[in-house]
């Protein structure tokens, strides 16, 4: 694993690499989430040259109160450039795909495709929030024993900042434009709502949904040998539409 740290402006964010191979530049959830994607990133080590970081204020990268997302965005971008990735594969974990997926949008010539694990959601609905907060409650989830370190402004100004985001009039036609393949690869015991992330596959022109019966948020925790198949046939299919 090659660890070290990349400017972005007068920020330091803490990178790493793993594996060979076509590039995967991976994002976290969250927002506010540092580094926990190493299980996944070894599903594909073999195939993917994995680039994973910590977003501003989480883990060991700066924490300097930018956490706005189209900072993230930028900072993703500074991330690609310093290991001179020329395209790749962007996708992530949780909110992880709604942040690749914005940066495929702002940046569509260094994007080859998007993989998504549990998430990937443009739209502010009141009712997904309700039932999301409700099966927390009454059902909860298992993280893994993960405990996340970051600062505690990160998720209100992430999640904010999102919203104001996905309001762009231009949002849904920059989506429904996109020219690379995108999986989303959910689990059916996931306690989210699962109908913005369907939506989003429907949308995206070559755009696929996949359901792993029986797996929650976290689907590598119980259902690694499911989900590694899911991803290394998503990347297959970006490879085979080059």
């Amino acid at each position: 694993m090659q660890e070290r740290y990349v400017r972005s402006g007068e920020a330091r964010l803490w990178t790493c690499a793993t594996g060979t191979g076509t590039p995967f530049l991976m994002f976290n959830g969250g927002p506010g989430c540092d580094d926990y994607l190493a299980p996944v990133a070894a599903m594909i080590e073999d195939l993917c040259e994995v680039v994973r970081f910590e977003p501003r204020g989480c883990g060991r990268s700066d924490w300097d109160g930018r956490y706005d997302v189209e900072t993230l965005f930028d900072d993703a971008e500074a991330v690609r450039h310093a290991y001179g990735l020329e395209r790749c594969i962007v996708g992530g974990h949780s909110f992880g795909p709604s942040a690749a997926l914005a940066y495929a949008l702002r940046y569509p010539a260094r994007a080859l495709g998007l993989v998504g694990i549990a998430g990937g959601n443009v739209v502010n609905d009141r009712t997904w929030s309700v039932a999301y907060h409700k099966n927390l409650e009454c059902v909860g989830e298992d993280l893994g024993g993960v405990v996340f370190k970051a600062d505690e402004n990160v998720n209100d100004i992430g999640n904010r900042t999102w919203r104001e985001y996905i309001k762009r009039p231009e949002m849904f036609r920059e989506i429904a434009d996109l020219a690379i393949p995108a999986t989303f690869i959910n689990g059916s015991e996931d306690i989210r709502p699962s109908w913005p992330t369907r939506q989003l596959a429907a949308l995206i022109p070559n755009g696929r949904y996949v359901e792993i019966e029986g797996a929650a948020h976290t689907v590598w925790l119980t259902h690694a040998d499911e989900l590694r198949t899911a991803m290394r046939e998503a990347i297959a299919h970006i490879l085979q539409s080059r």
